[in-house]
């Protein structure tokens, strides 16, 4: 099976002495969706910050459906379309002119990007907010516009960094019915997200790290395998989904 993403040994250890990675390796397989779960720094950003070229890695490699990202680093994030967790595109500028500024980066002329700019805008409801500021978009309407403008270079791996954060649940099942007929056109994508019920629905594979480390990876049946009810985290009657006692029973202290 053809692989999206590969890495093997990343390490990252920063100058203040944290070691964010301590030896991951990690595959993802092309044309599925893959979840990447873990707590606040544990290190799943500091993965994704690296295979996109935003953070020099330590140790190890990574590369995108082959392309080394050292190597051949144009080619491989050619392939990659991010929409990080923070909002950072210009808020005074309209989201057509977002997308087309975004697909100039890439060099697709304007007679290709506009079309293709207001296709995306009507598949994730934005159309009738084209011409609008950006500042005026609602929060979901901005996470909206942010994975559009992941998708402006039609990449072949998308990876979603906490992409439904703050976004109601009637929008977050649009945004999932939209970027699981992307899996289905061959599309890989790469999820993180604190939603582990919404993971679970969603992920073929899965992968959990704490501190740096990977502490689980496999096929989702694999992972909720995993779940010992007599080791339940439920507190006071509480007792969340079989991803959710896994997660917290690999990743508690």
């Amino acid at each position: 099976m053809e692989s999206a993403l590969t890495i093997t040994n990343l390490t990252k250890r920063y100058d203040t002495g944290t070691e964010a990675l301590k030896g991951v390796s990690l595959t993802v397989p092309a044309g599925e969706l893959f979840a990447l779960l873990g707590p606040n720094g544990a290190g799943k950003t500091t993965i994704i910050s690296i295979v996109t070229g935003l953070v020099t890695k330590s140790g190890g490699s990574a590369s995108i459906f082959g392309f080394d990202i050292d190597a051949e680093p144009e080619r491989a994030r050619a392939l990659i379309g991010l929409c990080g967790q923070e909002v950072n595109f210009d808020p005074f500028e309209k989201p057509l002119d977002i997308l087309v500024n975004q697909a100039g980066y890439y060099g697709i002329p304007r007679s290709v990007a506009i079309p293709r700019a207001q296709r995306l805008l009507k598949d994730l409801g934005l159309d009738d907010k084209s011409g609008q500021i950006g500042f005026r978009l609602s929060g979901g309407m901005k996470r909206r516009l942010m994975i559009a403008r992941a998708l402006i270079h039609e990449p072949k791996f998308l990876i979603l960094d906490e992409p439904t954060a703050g976004v109601d649940v009637e929008l977050r099942r649009s945004m999932w019915d939209y970027l699981q007929g992307l899996t289905k056109e061959g599309v890989t994508i790469l999820l993180t997200t604190h939603y582990l019920e919404e993971a679970e629905q969603l992920a073929k594979h899965v992968a959990i790290i704490n501190k740096g480390e990977i502490v689980a990876n496999g096929t989702m049946e694999e992972i909720l395998a995993l779940h010992d009810p007599s080791l339940s985290t439920g507190t006071s009657g509480y007792s969340g989904g079989k991803l959710e006692e896994v997660f917290v029973q690999l990743t508690k202290d």
